[in-house]
């Protein structure tokens, strides 16, 4: 699988601050969770959760062959029948977003993309059951699909406490969310990251966010 700028952003976006325990829910290659060991301490423990074989064997040769494979485990699992005896200070997901869209022929990529095997409310349920009282959960969507979540996430008692834009240009309409909910109500942080210039090259913000996984920076 290709390291993807959604997968980047969420890694390197997710407050990973007082997370002893993170679960990376559709962890794909393991990039997310691979991300999240690198700004963690030695002490934390990473849950990584994949329905896709090919996916969950592909994440662990990359895990393995990271400083960190002693602190990610990867559970090739769907995330409804995943349970834990202890709950998650964090929970990450870049999940299968397009609900209504022309289905491609490729199982894989269908599986991938879209949410025929992971709609956002069993993502929600799942992530209300797992999550540590006090705990945060993040979260990478489009822009439509983004604020249809935050209002479906209010049923299952998560409310968004960080809601960032992303835009590909500043003159773009946005085009992702970078989302966080939390179980007690609080008053939402906004934020924006603009990927290039007017040129091509990446902005000041977004080489912040991101300089301590690209090798060019």
């Amino acid at each position: 699988m290709k390291v993807g700028t959604d997968a980047v952003l969420l890694g390197a976006w997710a407050n990973v601050s007082h997370a002893n325990r993170i679960l990376d829910i559709g962890t794909g290659s393991g990039v997310v969770a691979l991300m999240l060991a690198q700004r963690s301490s030695n002490l934390i423990c990473i849950d990584a959760v994949e329905i896709e074989k090919e996916d969950a064997i592909q994440a662990r040769e990359n895990i393995v062959h990271s400083p960190w494979s002693d602190r990610i485990s990867v559970h090739e699992i769907p995330i409804q029948k995943f349970s834990s005896e202890l709950k998650y200070d964090l929970i990450v997901s870049n999940p299968p977003y397009f609900n209504n869209s022309f289905q491609p022929p490729d199982k894989k990529r269908l599986h991938t993309r879209h949410t025929i095997s992971l709609d956002f409310t069993e993502l929600l349920s799942s992530v209300a059951r797992l999550l540590q009282p006090g705990g945060r959960f993040n979260v990478i969507l489009p822009f439509v699909e983004g604020l249809e979540f935050i209002q479906l996430a209010k049923k299952q008692k998560l409310f968004c406490s960080r809601q960032w834009s992303f835009r590909p240009r500043k003159e773009k309409m946005i085009e992702r969310w970078l989302l966080e909910f939390q179980f007690d109500p609080t008053k939402t942080e906004e934020g924006e990251v603009i990927h290039y210039k007017e040129t091509e090259d990446w902005t000041e913000e977004y080489k912040a966010l991101t300089k301590d996984f690209y090798l060019k920076l």
